[in-house]
């Protein structure tokens, strides 16, 4: 496994795990994030971000990660307590051991809806 991939894996079981001062160990201060649910600049709105979804996240099912020496691309099933699993796809760039750039689709209209329902409970 390259250094690139061990960053992504550890990020992922951090985020799983609600461990959030290794996230910021692995993410550049001034990291540039655009998602389907949001757009972040710099470290703290990025893991307030994280923190959010995090609060439904229950587990990430990596299906594919593919790194070279500076990109990671990573194919995953994000499950959740408010919706189904979704497909999703993160693309990470790392300058220095540190993600600096990041980016993640996924059709976010289930997580949506099941964020509202349960927010109107």
């Amino acid at each position: 496994m390259s250094t690139l991939e061990q960053i992504d894996q550890t990020y992922f079981t951090a985020w799983e795990t609600g461990d959030f001062d290794t996230i910021r160990s692995l993410v550049s201060d001034d990291v540039d994030f655009v998602g389907a649910l949001g757009r972040a600049h710099g470290i703290d709105d990025f893991l307030a971000g994280l923190a959010g979804l995090g609060r439904v996240l229950t587990r990430i099912e990596v299906k594919a990660r593919l790194a070279n020496e500076t990109d990671v691309i990573t194919w995953f099933d994000l499950h959740s307590t408010v919706a189904g699993p979704a497909a999703s796809a993160k693309w990470t760039h790392v300058e220095n051991g540190k993600m600096t750039r990041i980016r993640v689709a996924f059709d976010p209209r289930e997580i949506i809806a099941g964020l509202d329902a349960a927010a109107s409970r």
